[in-house]
């Protein structure tokens, strides 16, 4: 690196050096809550262990951090002032849904009547009436290209916005392994806090003082979870009372207000009230009478009594002041307050539903310090809300029980808060005390000023005022709380439970006992330790209990609160009296009320540990003995007297909450030992009941050590701290135990692997997102520091242990080390146990390390690896390697790591991460140190040490590999393992020397690649571990300057067209296409780069489930290049361009993986891309396309050269293992922000130099980029439903298929493979309007400014990547001079460009897209114009498109781009008539597909066009002005037709009527024409209408057919339209115009993509498509008879396969289906009144769905008019009958709706068969209308007539309308004897049919049996006889009729026979009544008719007869007249 070039030295200095002051060790001072740490007043000397407990609560935390660590990660904090500095970027769809459209005109229905079929030029509209927009400057200015490029540059350069990743939503926290969450501080455990203020306590009476006791109950847990709180609300009178027994008040004791904890609420939780008053004669219930029976408001009556009772208590108060007796209680659920008072969060429906579920997430949101994960456990029902948060509330409780005597302990509480749960009162009656107590609860948050913590300490914040105390109440959680104990705290809590003294003969039996905690036996030894109660001192020096009067075993309720002494001695000891009580005043009494009854006592320490639990005492009856408080009572040597035989009679239970006092013999155990071993100790040492001699403490200590993992959970974390220090401590101090070395450092080791093990496997804890457990991970990055040396014992003695003199490396010889070393890995040879010869030396120049570093001049100390190569080899002073040859810790700690065996090992490398956060954490204290001396990097650490990490790092790394292999369910715990070790290397970057850390690197990829395992782990392991190195703060360094990379030759202009392409050489092209692929050299120069790429690469060439290793690739690269965009250090233009030349190899594997992108376009805004659909789900990848799979069958995917694929990756194919949408854009923004960054004359080279296939490549890989950011617009906060919208997109898709299918070249490309079915979703890739249901609605619930605030942002984004794109389709433009395929690059480009106008696209790009078009234009023109023909109609249609913008600056923009196209056509490619008719088209297309098309923009759009053409001075001598003017004309007659078919928008046949009628203006205009089709294909594709859209196709083929037979002439392809006869007969209109008026070589005609084979085949399929949605699979058959020719003659077999599979599928549908097919239903509709204009008497035929009745449709059009019509002017007409003009008014409209069915003669009946023949080209329908001759429409049977209506329409249905006019009307009437024949034969049809079904259906045939021979049918089949056959008509003109009823008669008669024959057969036992009442119908029938039947009319029979008449069916149209004629 000599020859750094000056500039990088400086940038160097920008990035950052390696700075020297990297490391921070800091002392954190520790939060305290209270005013002053709480530590023990006595000044006695402390006990060891008490004093390194308050050491430890006291001292500052020890925290290591480096000063840039995370640098790149806080950018992403930084980000939310980010919409404030972004522009707001303007979208088309943002305006239409701000501007909305204006309400739509209502229909108007004049106009319709210039029915002539227009001619084109005609327009009834005048465009030079508008004014024009405002025109570009400049637009014709530049004369040559180059200055029209460096000008569009420096305009596309301004306003950018520098960070891409800031506009881009951050990445994933799920992969972010590379964050390590830092521990919360430790902090005392507080639960959720609950504020309870006594307001009052008022009963009826008010006659003496009354004290409350506060505590909650866990009645689940039967358990008291708080401390008592005392407090009282008495007056100053009865205050009074007490003043001689309250020598003073202190303030602590005058609280009213609590704070209770919670750590697990449950519903279950009450909070307790118990109610004393001053003791006085008499039993509870006597006492309580008076506050039963009086009331104060009677007071005038009860006054004496209340005075009387008043001056009682006074005298009580005077004299038994200081003894209280239970008096009442009462009760509140807490949990209940809370529900009710919850703050009502908005909780959506689902939550409240599931059941609080919601807040009971909150609520562990809430509790991020607590430990034990239990509380999730605990099932939470409904009513459990948001402790934290719920309202204040006031509770007043009116129910207070008198106490019962005989039931106060704490068992009976729990029994009557159980009754009063399930019954709200308690079972046994109790009685109640009238009254209230009034309590606020609210939550606390914040501690309120004024408190004092349980041991009376003032909480901060302080209270300035001298205001009234509130008490922290401490919780006695029910279960354990798992947070190591934080501040001092030795209390100890008493609990009096019964007394026994029933067998005692004694009158004791007010029973008192007073309790004392004593230092001494002397009296004055009590100390004032016990916490007072309400109003009086702070600390007592005795206490006593209540009194239940005349009880001689009472049960006692108190709870006696005492804070123990520091330092506990053998005297220390509870002293209990009892005493008897005499209430009543004796006359001669004057002394005491109290009579001595015994005492008791209970030593504090046994066996120097604190006594806890449950005792019962026996009770001594005289004074003590000395020396009595040295034994327990139950084993006093002395003689004493006992009561009743020294039976235990006092039962008491002792708790203590102490965080010095263990309560665990382990722990005790280790403690004592420990603190022996420091020295101060007399040997034999005594632990509880042993005595261990100085030789055995060695033992003993080791076996103390091993079994402190044993202990129970909770003891175990809370003294976890302490134990961790104590036994770091022993592994660095080898000690001198009775004049032998004890090395512990072992044992030691083993323990805290088996402490770090319990605490993982404990189900109980939590762990975080790495796995660490969360108290360990706490523990090392606030608590550990290095241990102390040991203290400095010599004074103890002789005999005591004394450190070593000379402390060793190791104690446990090298030698040893060595072998289990050679055992566990060959490692290197190390040095025997003399720690002062160094081992073979690493040289600095290791090849390993050259290797990896290129031999870049490492020893220059210029280079950035000086600090690896020690050039003066600083020694330090004592000329060893290390400082001093003290022990170090963390070598002492590697050395155990490395030596440890068996499941220790195991362990330690399982939970690895705890012992290397701990050696950093070493590492960092002694770096630290040695930094005051000044020591060089490299001599910081002893080459032994090196070695042990090496080691360390390789038995890791083979744990990982091993894990892989073996265990395979273990996977997860291999990431764990292979993350920490990653962060282990990380942190090592910072301590050692950086050429070592990277040959750990090496090792580890070098391991972790000769696994078999397979590839996908690997991977993925290898990238974890790869993202976490990357991520570190000097990663840039690391990377950056060990190379120099190759800058592009400087180029003078942007544009090289200056220099030939000749002038580089071959090498020089050779390089920089090397610099864009990863290359040998690339990985050597990056090595940690290098290492990410290659896995990239590896992982996007693997075929993994689901795509997780690609994503993690991806992600890694995404997440680094993020911290690169945000880091403050590159913010240079100069820097970034170099750091992007770092990923330039990513640019090629981006390119190379094309292939696998998935853009369906996703929005992932919102935090998880979870989109709409299942699609997007990762699991979910769409099957492989069939198309794909063909081509990729055997071939290993990397061996294919993928430029076979590039085809089908232009159509987007699902290919090999595609990666997920979001995954995909995250690759593409790395990609573009490498673009961006980049040096741009560089990329130019690239560009130019590359190979035509691999340009293709990226030009295709643009176009993705393009889609993928696309802008999806506001969101709308309405929650979409995605399958809605999905649904009306999908009828869009299909129609777009076909327009898709036949693109000439393209077309072929995007033929889609498998049908419809599969082929959705690769379309909807390309379509942007498809995608739009694809946007994520992850959060309903945004509020509207994050909306706008997302929608700002994204817009951004979107702008932004679309301009980098631009800015490389424009280097890649200006390259094109050099490069050879000229044109295919132009095209190449111009395709990318159309693409990103189709997207919806900001107004800033879209003014620089426009403006590099021109410049293409102006470029390139001749070439565009000339070969790419498609591309320039889609060129004429995207610029049209943007005409129409409703944003000003988007229309100018586009006027000036089409202005610029007609001149340049005109003018240099002379082929103006192709531009005109692609824009005539282009607009037609336009106009019909685009609903909420702006048309007046248009036509301001076209005024500006003609302004341009006005003002060209250059062009008006040419023709040019003339054609544009002609064009534009023809253009505006287009709209206004346009504007019509707006105003009948609502009306779909006024609308089809409309198309049509424009469609066929265009007969002389093909294309057009065709355009039109296609536009009434989509629009009754919207509608559902299939088969007429599928005609609309077929007249559109029909159309390409005739002119492609004038073109060429092959015998396989349709002669014209005729071929399509067979499908309809309408299609004959398609027959060409003849060959004078058009030929299709003109130019410009014919010329679109649907005119060639492929285009008439992809219309053809569509039909068939459409057909078979319809349903008409006959159809189908009929459509794929054209199609089948061609694709024979084409020999496309696959195609041909699909197609007979669609066929089979076709005649499948057929055969299931059969008769239940539904065809259409039509109707006849009339339109009669002026107001209809050309409507007016008007019939149509209209063809509607399948089932539709005539309400429907009579609705339908009424609604559609009366809105036309406004107010009540349209009249439907309800009956069938002929209107008649003259009767209808005039200023009224008048619809007349008839259902009418199709109609066909005899003849046609025998070619309609089927269902389907009588439902296709249908042309006539008949409808009847009955009538008689009075006028009325029905009457008797023998005046009732029928007329039969015949209607002709003009085409036969189906057709490309839903309606057709009537062009012919038949009618023709019946006779009553006529229409009598005819309903006789229906029914004998009917009877028919129904008997000889298949399965006949009994129901049915009994409904038509009861209709023939029911005795009661009205004008039934008798009448009917009777009226016509009763006697022979004296006509002879119905002689014939009369013979064909009489026959009718015949056949019916006899159809009824087996109708009853068979019914006998279907019916059921039950039915055998009915078939005879049938039976008995149909003989009487029969009998009535037989003499009608038999009388035949004699002149009938006569020979002469023609026998054709006896057939005549009277469905012919007989007429009285033809009758006459034929009997004539």
């Amino acid at each position: 690196m000599s020859q750094l070039r000056s500039g990088d030295s400086t940038m160097m200095q920008e990035l950052g050096d390696f700075p020297n002051d990297d490391l921070k060790v800091e002392q954190v001072e520790k939060e305290c809550r209270t005013v002053r740490h709480s530590v023990p007043h006595d000044g006695v000397e402390l006990d060891p262990h008490v004093e390194d407990c308050i050491k430890s609560y006291t001292q500052p935390w020890l925290v290591v951090s480096r000063r840039c660590q995370g640098d790149g990660w806080s950018a992403y904090s930084e980000r939310a002032g980010l919409h404030k500095l972004l522009q707001k970027q303007t979208f088309e769809s943002d305006f239409q849904s701000e501007n909305q459209v204006k309400p739509a005109k209502s229909p108007t229905l004049a106009g319709l009547s210039d029915d002539s079929g227009r001619s084109l030029t005609s327009s009834d509209f005048n465009l030079r009436c508008l004014t024009p927009d405002k025109r570009v400057e400049g637009l014709l200015r530049f004369s040559s290209p180059e200055d029209l490029d460096c000008f569009n540059q420096e305009a596309r350069q301004g306003k950018r916005h520098p960070e891409l990743f800031a506009l881009y939503p951050s990445p994933d926290e799920d992969d972010a392994v590379e964050i390590r969450p830092t521990p919360d501080c430790p902090k005392e455990h507080t639960g959720e806090r609950i504020l309870v203020r006594c307001q009052a306590i008022k009963f009826e009476i008010e006659i003496e003082p009354i004290f409350a006791t506060m505590a909650l109950y866990d009645l689940k847990e039967k358990k008291k979870i708080s401390e008592n709180f005392y407090c009282d609300l008495n007056s100053e009178q009865f205050r009074n009372f007490l003043r001689p027994h309250t020598p003073h008040v202190d303030a602590s004791t005058l609280a009213r207000s609590a704070i209770f904890s919670l750590t697990y609420p449950s519903p279950d939780i009450y909070l307790v009230i118990k109610i004393e008053k001053v003791l006085q004669q008499g039993e509870i219930s006597d006492c309580a009478d008076p506050y039963i029976t009086l009331r104060e408001c009677d007071s005038t009556k009860n006054k004496d009594k209340l005075e009387k009772l008043r001056s009682h208590s006074e005298a009580f108060c005077q004299r038994l002041g200081r003894y209280r007796m239970p008096f009442a209680w009462a009760t509140v659920n807490i949990m209940d307050v809370i529900s009710t008072a919850a703050i009502d969060r908005d909780i959506t429906d689902s939550d409240s539903t599931k059941g609080g579920k919601s807040s009971s997430l909150d609520w562990r949101g809430q509790l991020p310090r607590r430990n034990s994960e239990r509380y999730l456990s605990n099932p939470i029902d409904e009513n459990f809300c948001n402790v934290a948060s719920f309202k204040p509330a006031t509770i007043t409780i009116t129910t207070i029980f008198k106490q019962e005597g005989d039931r106060l302990s704490d068992e009976d509480l729990l029994k009557f808060l159980a009754d009063i749960k399930k019954t709200s009162a308690p079972q046994r009656r109790i009685k109640t005390i009238s009254g209230c107590i009034k309590l606020d609860m609210s939550p606390v948050q914040d501690t309120p000023a004024g408190c004092l913590s349980t041991e009376l300490i003032p909480l901060k914040p302080e209270s300035e005022k001298n205001i009234r105390p509130i008490k922290e109440v401490l919780e006695f959680p029910s279960s354990e709380v798992y947070v190591p104990h934080n501040v001092y705290r030795n209390l100890l809590y008493i609990y009096p439970q019964r007394l026994n003294f029933v067998n005692r003969l004694t009158s004791a039996r007010n029973i008192t006992v007073k309790m004392q905690f004593m230092s001494g036996e002397d009296p004055s030894c009590t100390l004032p330790v016990i916490f007072g109660k309400s109003s009086g001192p702070e600390f007592l020096h005795e206490v006593y209990t209540p009194v239940t009067y005349h009880n001689k075993s009472p049960d006692f309720y108190e709870e006696v609160k005492l804070v123990l002494p520091a330092r506990l001695t053998d005297r220390h000891h509870l002293l209990f009296t009892f005493y008897h009580i005499s209430c009543q005043q004796k006359q001669n009494q004057t002394g005491t009320y109290e009579t001595l009854i015994g005492y008791s006592w209970l030593p504090i320490l046994n066996t120097d540990r604190l006594q806890t639990g449950q005792f019962c005492l026996p009770i001594v009856l005289e004074r003590l003995p000395p020396n009595y408080s040295l034994h327990t009572p139950e084993k006093l040597p002395l003689q004493v007297k006992w009561m009743e035989g020294h039976k235990g009679l006092f039962n008491l239970e002792v708790q203590a909450v102490s965080s010095v006092h263990t309560q665990d013999n382990h722990l005790e155990r280790f403690f004592t030992l420990c603190h022996a071993l420091e020295g101060g100790a007399t040997f034999p040492l005594r632990i509880r009941e042993e005595k261990i001699p100085e030789n055995k403490l060695e033992h003993e200590l080791k076996l103390s050590i091993i079994s402190v993992s044993s202990s129970l959970l909770e003891p175990l974390v809370l003294f976890l701290h302490r134990v961790l220090d104590k036994l770091f401590t022993l592994i660095m101090q080898p000690m001198v135990i009775a004049g032998q070395t004890a090395n512990l450092a072992q044992i030691a080791f083993e323990s805290v692997v088996s402490i770090v093990n319990s605490l993982h496997n404990s189900q109980e804890l939590i762990r975080d997102q790495l796995g660490r457990n969360s108290l360990l991970a706490t523990y090392l990055y606030w608590v550990f520091r290095l241990p102390d040396l040991p203290r400095d014992a010599q004074n103890a003695g002789a005999g005591s242990v004394t450190p070593m003199t000379e402390t060793r490396y190791s104690t446990m010889g090298r030698a040893t080390a060595v072998s289990v070393g050679m055992m566990l890995l060959n490692s290197r040879v190390r040095s025997s146990s003399n720690p002062d010869i160094p081992g073979p030396h690493t040289s600095a120049e290791d090849a390993e390390v050259k290797n990896i570093l290129s031999a870049k001049g490492h020893n220059n100390p210029g280079s950035r690896m000086s600090t690896y190569v020690d050039v003066n080899n600083h020694h330090s002073p004592t000329g060893n390697t290390r400082p001093s040859n003290r022990k170090q810790f963390h070598e002492e700690l590697a050395l155990q790591m490395v030596v440890s065996t068996g499941v220790c090992r195991e362990n330690a490398y399982k939970y690895a991460w705890f012992f290397f956060e701990l050696l950093v954490k070493s590492m960092a204290q002694h770096v630290s140190q040695l930094d005051k001396y000044n020591v060089p990097r490299r001599s910081r650490f002893s080459d032994r040490f090196k070695d042990d990490i090496t080691t360390i790092v390789s038995v890791v790394t083979a744990e990982i590999g091993t894990i892989l292999v073996k265990q395979q369910k273990e996977v997860e715990q291999a990431e764990k393992v292979n993350i920490s070790l990653a962060f282990f290397l990380y942190d090592l970057l910072s301590l050692m020397d950086r050429g070592f850390v990277f040959q750990l690197v090496k090792n580890y990829c070098n391991q972790m690649s000769a696994k078999s395992v397979s590839m996908p782990t690997l991977i993925s392991m290898r990238l974890e571990f790869l993202r976490i190195l990357c991520s570190h703060e000097h990663y840039l360094n690391l990377s950056l300057f060990f190379s120099s990379p190759a800058s592009a030759p400087a180029s003078p202009c942007p544009s090289i067209s200056s220099q030939s392409s000749g002038s580089c050489s071959f090498q020089e092209q050779q390089r920089i296409l090397a610099l864009f692929e990863l290359s040998h050299d690339f990985k050597q120069q990056h090595y940690l780069t290098g290492l990410l790429l290659t896995e990239l690469n590896a992982a996007l060439d693997m075929e993994s489930e689901g795509g997780k290793v690609q994503r993690k690739a991806i992600n890694a690269i995404y997440s680094l290049l993020c911290s690169h965009d945000l880091d403050h250090r590159c913010i240079t233009p100069e820097i970034r361009a170099r750091v992007a030349a770092l990923y330039l190899p990513l640019v090629g594997i981006i390119i190379e993986a094309t292939n696998y992108l998935d853009f369906t376009v996703t929005d992932s805004r919102g935090g998880k891309n979870k989109t709409g659909g299942p699609e997007d789900d990762l699991e979910n990848v769409p099957p492989i396309n069939q198309s794909v799979a063909m081509a990729i069958a055997g071939n290993p995917f990397n061996t294919l050269g993928r430029n076979v694929l590039v085809s089908m990756a232009s159509m987007q194919c699902k290919s090999i293992a595609t990666l997920a949408a979001d995954t995909s854009r995250h690759l593409l923004v790395c990609f573009l922000w490498v673009m961006k960054n980049a040096d741009r004359n560089l990329i130019q080279r690239w560009t130019v130099d590359m190979p035509p296939s691999q340009l293709n490549k990226l030009l295709e890989l643009l176009t993705i980029c393009v889609s993928c950011f696309e802008y999806r617009g506001k969101q709308s906060s309405d929650k979409v439903s995605t399958q809605a919208l999905q649904k009306s997109q999908q009828a869009k898709l299909q129609l777009e298929e076909a327009l898709l299918r036949g693109m000439g070249a393209r077309g072929e490309m995007m033929k889609r493979v498998g049908g419809m079915d599969k082929g959705h979703r690769e379309n909807l890739r390309w379509r942007k309007d498809l995608t739009q249901w694809r946007q994520t609605n992850d959060r309903q619930d945004k509020t509207k400014a994050e909306l706008d605030q997302e929608a700002l942002v994204s817009g951004n984004l979107a702008t932004e990547t679309n301009l980098i794109v631009l800015d490389l389709l424009e280097t890649i433009i200006q390259a094109v001079p050099l490069a050879d395929c000229k044109d295919s690059v132009v095209g190449g480009v111009l395709k990318v460009l159309l693409h990103s106008l189709t997207c919806n696209q900001s107004t800033t790009f879209l003014f620089h897209a426009f403006s590099t078009l021109r410049a293409l234009v102006v470029k390139f023109g001749d070439l565009l114009f000339e070969e790419e023909a498609e591309q320039c109609a889609d060129l004429c249609q995207k610029v049209l498109q943007y005409c129409s913008s409703p944003a000003d600056e988007n229309r100018s923009q586009a006027c000036a781009t089409l202005y610029l196209i007609m001149r340049y056509s005109y003018s240099n490619a002379s082929n103006f008539s192709r531009v005109k008719m692609q824009v005539t088209m282009s607009l037609a297309s336009l106009v019909g597909k685009s609903s909420d098309f702006q048309e007046e923009y248009l036509r301001r759009s076209l005024r500006t066009i003609l302004a341009y053409a006005e003002e060209d001075t250059e062009m008006q001598s040419t023709q040019l002005p003339s054609q544009v003017d002609e064009l534009l004309r023809n253009l505006n007659s287009i709209l206004s037709d346009t504007v019509k078919m707006r105003e009948f928008q609502e009306d779909p046949e006024m609308l089809m009527d409309l198309m049509y009628r424009i469609a066929k203006g265009y007969q002389t205009s093909p294309d057009l024409r065709l355009t039109w089709l296609q536009n009434m294909a989509e629009k009754h594709n919207n509608r559902k209408c299939y088969t007429e859209s599928a005609m609309c196709l077929v007249h559109a083929a029909a159309l390409v057919a005739e002119y492609l037979s004038m073109l060429e002439d092959h015998s396989y392809l349709p002669v014209g339209s005729v071929t399509f006869q067979s499908i309809s007969p309408n299609v004959l209109e398609e027959s060409a115009v003849s060959d004078d008026i058009l030929s299709p070589d003109e130019d410009g005609v014919c010329s679109g993509r649907y005119f060639t084979e492929s285009g008439l085949v992809g219309l053809l399929e569509q039909a068939a498509e459409l057909f078979s949605n319809g349903g008409l699979y006959e159809a189908v058959n009929e459509v794929y008879k054209i199609i089948i020719p061609i694709l024979e003659a084409r020999r496309d077999f696959r195609k041909l396969a699909s197609t007979h599979d669609k066929l089979q599928r076709a005649f499948d549908n057929i055969m299931q289906k059969g008769h239940k097919r539904m065809f259409g239903t039509y109707f006849r509709v009339g339109f009669y009144g002026a107001k209809f204009g050309d409507l007016d008497e008007q019939e149509f035929i209209y063809k509607e769905p399948g089932i539709t009745h005539l309400p429907e449709i009579s609705h339908r059009l009424e609604n559609f008019y009366s809105q036309c019509f406004r107010d009540d002017t349209l009249v439907m007409i309800k009956d069938s009958t002929p209107v008649d003009r003259k009767q209808l008014n005039p200023n009224k409209a008048y619809i007349q709706i008839t259902y009418v069915e199709p109609y066909f003669d005899d003849y046609e009946m025998k070619d309609r068969l089927t269902n389907f023949e009588k439902n296709f080209n249908l042309r006539r329908f008949m409808y009847t209308t009955p009538f008689t001759k009075s006028g009325r429409p029905r009457g008797e049977l023998q005046e009732q007539y029928k007329r039969k209506t015949i209607l002709t329409t003009m085409h036969a249905f189906p057709y490309v309308k839903t309606r057709i006019n009537v062009i012919q009307k038949e009618e023709f009437d019946l006779t009553p004897i006529e229409v009598a024949i005819e309903d006789m034969q229906k029914k004998t049809r009917e009877l028919a049919v129904a008997t000889h079904r298949e399965q006949p259906d009994a129901k049915m045939l009994q409904m038509l049996l009861q209709g023939s021979v029911g005795t009661t049918v009205n004008q039934g089949p008798l009448e009917v006889a009777q009226v016509f056959l009763n006697e022979i008509p004296a006509d002879p003109k119905l002689f014939r009729h009369h013979n064909k009823l009489r026959l009718c008669f015949k056949e019916f008669i006899m159809r009824c026979g087996e109708a009853v024959e068979k019914n006998k057969h279907l019916i059921a036992t039950d039915q055998k009544e009915y078939q005879q009442e049938l039976k008995k119908n149909y003989s009487r029938l029969r009998e009535n008719l037989r003499p009608m039947l038999e009388r035949k009319i004699p002149e009938l029979y006569k020979p002469i007869i023609r026998p054709r008449l006896e057939n005549r069916d009277s469905f012919k149209r007989l007429s009285f007249r033809r009758a006459q004629e034929e009997n004539s």
